[in-house]
């Protein structure tokens, strides 16, 4: 914590007892973070999106199972960048939170079909709701690796 002297600014408190310099984070999502994002979510996509199993649980998961798994992902996305990209502070970057959660899940569901179309295991053309469950099974964990990999700059 840098003293008044140190930073050669004038002492100007906010609301919530902080200095003002103190208390002043970025609220953009800019392509630094989007790379980041891209690199988590490869990282984990890759190895997961060559596993047979993680094809058939896209071929037999339920619908609600599906949900279920897209409900996981985005709580634990929001716990994580809560505690970890945002340290607790959302209370005036509410908007900035939601859409940090948002955009890590799409970018991270695009990763993975860009993934499994390498593969040949996305056939979105014959049967577009396989591809989209598959999509779902493996956004799950790798939308984790890409929130961490989001976190190593903290707001």
């Amino acid at each position: 914590m840098m003293n008044q002297s140190e930073a050669n600014l004038p002492e100007v408190w906010d609301t919530t007892g902080l200095q003002a310099n103190e208390s002043v984070m970025k609220i953009s999502f800019n392509m630094e973070d989007a790379g980041q994002v891209f690199v988590g979510a490869f990282a984990l996509a890759v190895p997961i999106s060559f596993s047979e199993e993680a094809w058939q649980l896209g071929e037999t998961l339920p619908f609600a199972n599906l949900l279920m798994l897209m409900s996981l992902s985005t709580v634990f996305l929001g716990i994580f960048a809560y505690q970890s990209v945002f340290q607790q502070n959302v209370h005036k970057r509410v908007l900035a939170f939601a859409l940090r959660i948002i955009l890590a899940y799409l970018i991270t569901a695009f990763v993975v079909a860009l993934v499994l179309m390498c593969l040949d295991k996305l056939p979105l053309m014959v049967d577009p709701i396989t591809s989209l469950k598959r999509i779902v099974v493996i956004t799950m964990p790798a939308s984790m690796g890409a929130i961490v990999v989001d976190s190593f700059d903290k707001e």
